[in-house]
């Protein structure tokens, strides 16, 4: 949180120099502009994040027309701000005109043109729009796969969207094909301690939870918990989700010792490691205090 807001006020000063010195139209004044924007997104300053992006897309329109390559990245910007900023209906639209942009000026090939269309697929599930979503994720991977192969990270990853937005409409069956493959790619490619392997067994293991295939899920959380505290620590973020995550699956198994035990290990960390107020930390004080209650 020091270092990001240290970047928050380092970039506040040098957009205000770039303004005072060049005015706000220079090509100096609108890279600030973009610089602060982003430092905001990782401070979690949304609303300040969407206000510089929309000031940001304006200037770069304005001086560079509205298909300058640099404009086109201003909108994605601002689109991935609303998104960020929960306000996933203002980004579709964003993420719409990009995408016809897109096509129109790159071809439907350009990596360029795949991104938009996948960032669209994740604007639309995160707005509730599933059933739109979905047949967006899946011309997403098979421009990935016939583009940038099989085994390309990207393509990869296009098919563990399409998994996670089948999981999401309980869509098990497909969800449990494409997470088996996305982990045995990424095995393969890039090896089993690579953290997106690690988070692949992760979402495996929550399909086979969901199927209520707990036989199987309970092994796979086991050794994504092994993994991230091996890999990653035993304090990392995602250690402790898969920590928290593994307590549930022993909770539904009615392993209700084990569950408490490791629902307040999972509590007790995250305190110590990220704070009482952090997201993590509420959702593990959540889960320990439904546990207790059970």
């Amino acid at each position: 949180a020091g270092r990001a807001g240290d970047a928050v006020r380092l970039s506040e000063r040098v957009l205000a120099e770039s303004e005072r010195a060049n005015g706000p139209l220079h090509p100096d004044t609108l890279a600030a502009q973009t610089e602060l924007g982003h430092a905001y997104l990782s401070a979690g300053l949304w609303p300040d994040a969407v206000t510089t992006f929309e000031r940001s897309l304006a200037g770069r329109e304005q001086v560079l027309g509205p298909d300058h390559p640099d404009t086109l990245t201003a909108r994605a910007n601002l689109a991935y701000a609303y998104r960020a900023a929960g306000q996933p209906g203002m980004a579709v639209p964003l993420y719409e005109r990009c995408l016809a942009d897109r096509e129109r000026l790159q071809g439907p090939d350009h990596p360029g043109t795949i991104t938009a269309r996948g960032s669209l697929a994740a604007a639309c599930r995160a707005a509730g729009r599933l059933k739109e979503a979905i047949p967006i994720y899946k011309r997403t991977l098979a421009d990935r796969e016939r583009v940038q192969g099989a085994d390309h990270p990207d393509t990869i990853t296009a098919r563990g969207n399409l998994a996670s937005a089948y999981h999401s409409a309980r869509k098990l069956k497909g969800a449990l094909l494409l997470y088996q493959r996305t982990l045995a790619d990424r095995e393969r490619v890039q090896g089993a301690d690579h953290p997106d392997t690690i988070t692949a067994r992760g979402n495996l293991a929550s399909a086979y939870h969901s199927a209520r295939k707990l036989a199987v899920a309970i092994p796979l959380y086991e050794r994504t918990l092994a993994d991230c505290e091996r890999v990653l620590g035993p304090e990392h973020p995602d250690t402790l989700a898969s920590r928290g995550n593994l307590a549930h699956a022993y909770h539904t198994a009615g392993r209700q010792a084990e569950a408490l035990a490791m629902f307040e290990r999972t509590l007790e960390d995250s305190q110590r490691a990220l704070g009482p107020e952090h997201p993590l930390t509420q959702t593990a004080r959540e889960n320990y205090e439904a546990a207790t209650r059970s």
